[in-house]
């Protein structure tokens, strides 16, 4: 069975634009998920990239193309004057890694993308991210405080130096096999070139 290797952070819209897609593609190709939590911040340190939108002009064209995108996949997705941002993405982060390790890592990268991005959640408050937790139930709480926990945070740095020496330098940065897929716009050129001809 064919994998993709989902390299994500919260803080970046198309990464959540490309992750509402993802239930598709493996329905459709019968691909293996595999969701890794990273710091963004920590990879555009590492290849001296910066964010798309201190660009002036991008920022202002990113403004459009979200909401397109948004409105092609049907999918609900708040302004940037609606969120936090850039958001610190820390602690989302680490409790998303807690809750991989602990199982539940794909539930909780719905949840806290679906909150930030769809809602407008202020996620890297350790308050919002308890009460995500809580609704997850089965004792999700706990990954709140592993989150705090030295393993965990060594486990998302490693998870963000792979990424980094693999050649990632944004997000998403979705890989199958040692093939780098970058961005929610290259999707298509995935499926087509990596699962349909697979």
């Amino acid at each position: 069975m064919k994998k993709i290797e989902f390299f994500w952070d919260v803080g970046s819209p198309y990464t959540y634009l490309a992750f509402t897609q993802l239930a598709g593609l493996k329905e459709r190709h019968q691909v293996e998920i595999v969701l890794r939590p990273f710091l963004l911040g920590g990879v555009f340190r590492a290849c001296g990239n910066t964010m798309p939108a201190q660009v002036p002009a991008k920022a202002q064209y990113m403004l459009h193309d979200l909401k397109r995108w948004a409105a092609f996949y049907n999918v609900p997705l708040c302004g940037f004057d609606e969120v936090v941002f850039p958001l610190n993405t820390i602690l989302p982060m680490r409790v998303a890694t807690a809750a991989l390790q602990g199982g539940r890592g794909d539930e909780f990268a719905w949840k806290v993308q679906s909150a930030y991005w769809g809602q407008g959640k202020n996620v890297s408050e350790a308050e919002v991210l308890g009460g995500l937790l809580e609704e997850m139930g089965d004792g999700a709480e706990r990954f709140l405080e592993a989150a705090q926990d030295q393993p965990i945070k060594d486990a998302l740095r490693a998870t963000t130096d792979e990424a980094v020496e693999r050649g990632a330098f944004g997000a998403p940065a979705i890989f199958v096999g040692c093939e780098q897929f970058w961005g929610n716009d290259r999707l298509a050129l995935l499926e087509e070139m990596a699962l349909n001809n697979a």
